[in-house]
């Protein structure tokens, strides 16, 4: 038998039913794994004790038959969710110590499943980045190399640990967020699957908020079908959360037929950026030659604003971490700076933020602070938010001409070196997410597929958009292109 930290979710699912593998075992194959890989710096708080008694209760439920799919399946947790008695920090310095005494919906979800936690993984600071460079706890480290170089690669951000974990068979699946493409664009750049889906399908209450209008839940495995049996559990109506749908949740693993005939895939020729990568045109071009075999009608379709996407977000998306991240100021929530005698409460207030937060989130919350304030309101936050209704609007376009989903690149590149950008304008480093932004403006369903290597030997991903709700349609559609596209491959193993 291969090695059981290698299993897809689906793989282990099957044998544990059987009988032929326990929780137990698994989740201890997994644990050595972790212990194993300290170099890619993916777990920041690990969890053994919890895992094996977790595993054991999944023994029990699974020889009581009473075993849904996720029973006994070893997962990472991002640490932007909230984990009872299990620090929770969002990889900042400002929640250092910080263990809830309470479980976040989604992850209460996937116990109540018998899933097991191995740990919180790393990810950029309160989920601000593209790279997992702002991480209280250091660099994660992408598992994969360029050929020979050992050039230490990014996993992508913010999800970065969830990515790099998953793709070094760590843990079987994990859980991301993703505000503006943090689920997506780290599994492109590590050879995984991950969906983002649409707005209010998976409920926010105890993930830590970004940016409350972007922020969602979706699940990070080694494939399509893994991902259908992961939503499946974390999605759910939530009463505690305002913007929690309630929708009844399909069983997206059995909508997997891989039969795409008759749909209609659009091409938005808007993401056809200029200096596009001939590597990333050309997997983009097999990934729509790929549908087009697979029985699909491609069609060019329109997305008129989209170049106006990315501004938006770096407006709407600082402005709502400005007013969310307020409360962590020494006195309601988060470390407190020591004060010198004399300082009075201004004082406590700079040093505990200044000490608290890491540059790229301080950078945000002034940019935040700068477009809600009283002479800017309108010139910036409201012309953003009016933008996005635009966004929304081709969307709902693109749809109602009859096309069922459209295919993207997933990023503007392949992995990068860690600190190559360290001393770039900012602005380049959020370029990163010019592709995947939309998405989260216009409140839809997305998710990134591996579909092949560069030149170097590094995975790209494309990206599928899907109609709001019908994520069981774009997994579908996603089964199909990864069939397509054949993507077995694996880094070699260096850590």
């Amino acid at each position: 038998m291969t090695e059981l930290n290698k299993l897809t979710i689906a793989e282990a699912r099957d044998l544990l039913r059987s009988g032929d593998v326990t929780s137990k075992a698994l989740t201890e194959a997994c644990l050595s794994a972790v212990e194993g890989a300290g170099a890619l710096n993916a777990f920041v708080h690990k969890t053994p004790e919890i895992a094996l008694q977790q595993a054991e209760a999944a023994d029990a439920r699974l020889k009581a038959g009473d075993a849904p799919a996720l029973c006994g399946i070893p997962l990472g947790i991002k640490d932007l969710y909230c984990t009872k008695g299990v620090p929770s920090q969002a990889a900042s310095s400002i929640l250092e110590g910080f263990k809830p005494e309470y479980e976040s919906t989604v992850t209460q979800n996937l116990f109540d499943d018998g899933a097991v936690m191995l740990g919180k993984l790393n990810m950029d600071e309160f989920a601000m980045g593209s790279s997992n460079e702002t991480s209280a706890y250091g660099n994660a480290v992408n598992p994969w190399r360029r050929g020979n170089d050992d050039t230490a690669l990014t996993p992508g951000g913010s999800s970065g640990g969830s990515a790099a974990a998953v793709a070094a068979d760590l843990c079987l699946g994990a859980t991301g967020t993703d505000t503006g493409g943090s689920i997506r664009q780290p599994c492109a750049l590590t050879g995984t699957v991950g969906i983002k889906p649409t707005y209010g399908r998976c409920s926010r209450w105890g993930i830590i908020a970004f940016a409350s209008s972007l922020d969602q839940a979706g699940p990070m495995t080694k494939t399509v079908r893994d991902s259908a049996i992961m939503l499946q559990s974390m999605c759910s109506h939530d009463a505690k959360d305002s913007t929690s749908t309630d929708l009844p949740v399909p069983d997206f693993e059995a909508a997997l037929t891989g039969d795409i005939r008759g749909k209609t895939i659009g091409i938005p020729r808007e993401y056809r950026i200029d200096g596009i990568p001939d590597e990333i045109d050309a997997i983009w071009k097999r990934g729509t030659e790929m549908l087009k075999d697979a029985g699909a009608k491609v069609v060019d379709i329109s997305l008129p604003h989209t170049k106006y996407a990315l501004p938006a977000y770096y407006v709407i998306a600082p402005a709502e971490a400005s007013s969310n991240l307020a409360r962590y100021d020494g006195v309601r929530y988060g470390h407190r700076a020591k004060l010198a005698q004399g300082d009075g409460i201004t004082e406590m207030y700079e040093k505990t933020r200044a000490e608290g937060f890491g540059h790229e989130v301080q950078r945000r919350i002034m940019v935040g602070t700068y477009v809600l304030s009283a002479g800017f309101y309108d010139a910036y936050y409201n012309r953003a938010r009016k933008v996005r209704t635009l966004i929304k609007r081709d969307f709902e376009e693109a749809f109602a001409q009859g096309v069922d989903a459209i295919l993207t690149p997933a990023t503007p590149s392949a992995a990068f070196g860690l600190g190559e950008m360290k001393d770039a304008d900012p602005v380049q480093m959020y370029l990163n997410d010019v592709f995947t932004v939309t998405v989260n403006l216009a409140g839809l369903p997305g998710v990134s597929v591996p579909a092949g290597l560069d030149k170097q030997g590094l995975p790209l991903g494309l990206q599928l958009i899907g109609r709001p709700w019908e994520e069981a349609d774009l997994l579908n559609t996603a089964l199909a292109l990864e069939t397509a596209a054949g993507f077995v491959d694996k880094p070699a193993k260096w850590w």
